[in-house]
């Protein structure tokens, strides 16, 4: 990579359709893109900067660092749980996005952490829903990075949600729950469509509509789209069952879901590890 990470944040890679730079940047994202190579801060893969009379191949890569959004601050913290030399693991707050994406860039738990940590080659293993609170785990050093991806990838990884919803007397649980979730870039909801089943979660019952969630696959959205199906969609879900428009800065009804305990055999150290999230889901407040 030809550009540092400044300050917690990488910078952006761009492949280019070919020809004059300047020309493609300006019409591709804007002027904003333009003044940045006229002002020598758009680089080549070797390093060198890009001007006005730059022509590049097809396929060619350019780095900048991009223009940060206007956000909204979370006013909660990552907690830290376990650190080593390998890997954090932390309690992620509701509201806050695992890494940059889309309108939330400062505003994640990659973001802040590498700020706070001062860790730049963090990165995180797995990911949670930005609404989602509770375990999640980041490498340390980009040596050890694949291994842990790796471990979530192969299923290998013990997840164990919690969540609130409501009660349905007539609904005879524990049971397995299998269907075939489809994301699509343009929707906001996932939903099932018949076909091979790619996504099974284990639903039980704990009491007094605490739901304790064993997912045994990762598709997006999956438990939210699960319980909904069964009519007992996980409380203050602001997708599921149906859409519902919350402003930004309202943070006073997080979703009733909570990634609360995490366990697999370390891939480095071969260490069987387990660790719990700290927050109590109770009603629709979370402390």
């Amino acid at each position: 990579m030809p550009l540092p990470d400044r300050d917690g944040l990488g910078p952006t890679r761009v492949r280019l359709r070919g020809g004059a730079v300047l020309v493609e940047l300006a019409s591709r994202f804007g002027e904003n893109a333009a003044a940045k190579v006229l002002a020598g801060e758009v680089v080549c893969a070797d390093g060198s900067a890009v001007d006005a009379t730059t022509i590049l191949p097809p396929n060619a890569d350019v780095w900048l660092y991009r223009d940060l959004p206007d956000e909204v601050p979370v006013p909660f913290d990552v907690e830290i749980l376990y650190r080593d030399d390998d890997i954090v693991v932390v309690d992620k707050p509701h509201f806050l996005a695992t890494m940059p994406r889309g309108g939330h860039v400062a505003e994640t738990a990659l973001v802040r952490l590498r700020r706070s940590l001062q860790l730049p080659e963090l990165s995180p293993a797995h990911r949670l829903d930005r609404l989602t609170a509770g375990v999640l785990l980041f490498t340390a050093r980009r040596e050890v990075r694949g291994a842990y991806q790796t471990m979530f990838a192969r299923g290998e990884v013990g997840k164990t949600y919690l969540a609130r919803a409501p009660i349905d007397p007539s609904l005879d649980l524990p049971r397995t729950v299998r269907s075939r979730i489809v994301k699509e870039r343009s929707r906001l909801q996932a939903f099932e469509e018949p076909g091979e089943p790619n996504a099974e979660t284990l639903v039980e019952h704990l009491g007094e509509g605490l739901y304790r969630l064993t997912p045994r696959t990762g598709r997006t959205h999956q438990l939210r789209v699960h319980m909904a199906s069964l009519g007992v969609p996980i409380f203050d879900d602001p997708l599921y069952p149906e859409v519902v428009d919350v402003p930004a800065d309202d943070f006073t009804r997080p979703l009733q879901l909570l990634a609360w305990r995490l366990e697999f055999v370390d891939p480095v150290t071969a260490v069987h590890r387990s660790f719990e999230s700290a927050r109590t889901l109770r009603g629709d407040v979370v402390y």
